[in-house]
């Protein structure tokens, strides 16, 4: 008895929306637009040849014309370099498109990646450059995400606190670094703010090792430019820090306690020079348990990731 009661109060509804004119279509949402990564050419003013970067658009990014994204431009570290092109794809090893596209997260961001040439790195005898397969480096999976590298491991003793910094580097670090393609970097930012929906108020640097030093360069010759910078086990020489200050620009800097490759005690110099001149964040992180590779931790992370989201420039 119920069920025909149903039926024809169903019924019945049915023929007064028809009559009445209001008929509802009902679909079903639609899925948001996936994650892409891009190639992009462009020819390097440093040695004038045609090159490639990798431009990461976030999950959803088509969906709308109005929303503006925040661009992250990262550096990576002395072993991802290449010739722009069909090595290009060793800047996928780590890093935050590593975590967007090969391990599938959901990062907010408009992603670009360069590749630092090679400056002849390569032309020394045994060197790992000549040793490394592509094949044998990190690829999206059609289904799932690949197994993450292991954690290095050392038997150092943590570093103790040394505030002597002994520069073995100049200025800007070891050599033939990101600093040879400043204007690169540049023009990799003006192009896809221009070209995609950005948020020229918030715009992120950050790099590892070699891009760690590159992100401390960046920052000081261009301190207007970002909202807020994050370099990982690369120090920041006290020659660099007045512009930072000056425009106090939000940083988090990241070192590693057992890390022999960058050590700890050059990092302390840059950091008091920034509070001195009166830098009013600065935050400074010792993962006092790791080697230099702590970039997997950081990057692997959610923190790093929110605390830049929270970063944007007033003017």
């Amino acid at each position: 008895m119920t069920s025909k009661i149903n039926l024809y109060m169903r019924n019945y509804l049915l023929a007064f929306l028809l009559t009445t004119g209001v008929l509802f279509t009902v679909r079903a949402q639609e899925k948001p637009s996936e994650a892409e990564l891009k190639t992009i050419t462009y020819t390097s003013a440093f040695d004038n040849t045609a090159r490639d970067f990798y431009l990461y658009l976030p999950k959803g990014y088509d969906e709308t014309n109005d929303k503006k994204w925040p661009i992250m431009l990262f550096l990576h570290g002395n072993g991802e370099r290449g010739n722009g092109k069909n090595e290009l794809p060793y800047t996928l090893a780590h890093g935050p498109i590593y975590e967007a596209w090969i391990q599938k997260r959901d990062l907010p961001f408009i992603i670009i990646q360069p590749q630092l040439h090679m400056h002849g790195f390569d032309s020394v005898p045994n060197s790992y450059y000549n040793q490394r397969k592509l094949e044998n480096h990190p690829k999206r999976l059609k289904v799932g995400t690949p197994n993450r590298s292991p954690k290095s491991k050392s038997d150092a003793p943590m570093g103790s606190l040394v505030t002597h910094p002994g520069y073995k580097y100049g200025t800007y670090g070891p050599p033939m670094g990101w600093e040879t393609v400043e204007t690169d970097l540049l023009k990799m930012l003006q192009t896809v703010g221009a070209d995609y929906n950005t948020d020229a108020s918030k715009v992120y640097l950050t790099g590892l090792s070699y891009g760690g030093f590159g992100t401390w360069y960046m920052a000081s010759k261009h301190p207007d430019l970002f909202a807020a910078i994050a370099p990982i086990v690369g120090w920041g020489h006290s020659d660099l820090m007045a512009p930072i200050a000056k425009h106090k620009i939000p940083l988090w800097c990241f070192a590693g306690g057992r890390d022999h490759v960058i050590t700890l005690n050059h990092f302390y110099s840059g950091m008091n020079t920034l509070e001195k001149l009166g830098h009013p964040d600065v935050r400074f992180t010792i993962e006092s348990d790791m080697n230099h590779d702590v970039w997997t931790r950081v990057y692997a992370g959610d923190d790093i990731y929110n605390w830049l989201l929270k970063q944007q420039k007033q003017n």
